[in-house]
């Protein structure tokens, strides 16, 4: 099963305000974007939590995005990069203009983002930090993000994402190892 697909216009508020919003899905609509929202039974023991959102809802790993908090030497920063793909960290901190970054600890990740780790969202978070994404969402009609829990994704424009975020785009990924 692909998962559960929902529309939001954005246009209402209160709509999501309830059982199941997040504080990603309450900036969206807040800010009026159009999204969709997707579900899935997450598994505890996926070794990859985004090759697993891609793979339950039946979407293509390039358009489903992960977000990696990363340490820039004392200050957090938000990566988004497709899940088939790996972070270059060294073109992240140039991006960012730091000397080195480093995967951020996950309780630190977690502090910061208000999430936890495997639904962190670049969307809503407790503290927003710089971003980068990847530049290939720049081809995309849609990309999918984290809406904040695990087994939630949110699927949006590339461009709404990148404008909310504040993030540069850059070529940011490599392939795995």
């Amino acid at each position: 099963m692909a998962g559960n697909r929902d529309k939001h216009s954005g246009k209402h508020p209160d709509k999501h305000a309830g059982k199941g919003a997040t504080p990603a899905t309450r900036l969206l609509d807040e800010a009026n974007i159009p999204y969709t929202v997707r579900h899935y039974e997450h598994d505890a023991g996926a070794p990859s939590y985004g090759m697993e959102a891609a793979e339950k809802l039946g979407l293509p790993p390039e358009i489903v995005y992960k977000t990696l908090m990363v340490d820039l030497g004392g200050r957090l920063a938000v990566a988004m990069v497709p899940v088939a793909l790996n972070l270059d960290l060294k073109k992240f901190a140039a991006l960012m203009g730091a000397r080195k970054a480093v995967m951020a600890d996950r309780r630190e990740a977690e502090r910061r983002t208000g999430y936890v780790v495997g639904g962190i969202s670049p969307l809503g978070q407790k503290h927003p930090s710089q971003a980068g994404i990847d530049s290939q969402v720049e081809l995309l009609d849609e990309v999918y993000v984290s809406g904040g829990r695990r087994g939630l994704q949110i699927g949006l424009s590339p461009f709404d994402l990148i404008r909310l975020t504040h993030a540069v785009a850059a070529p940011i990924g490599t392939a795995g190892s």
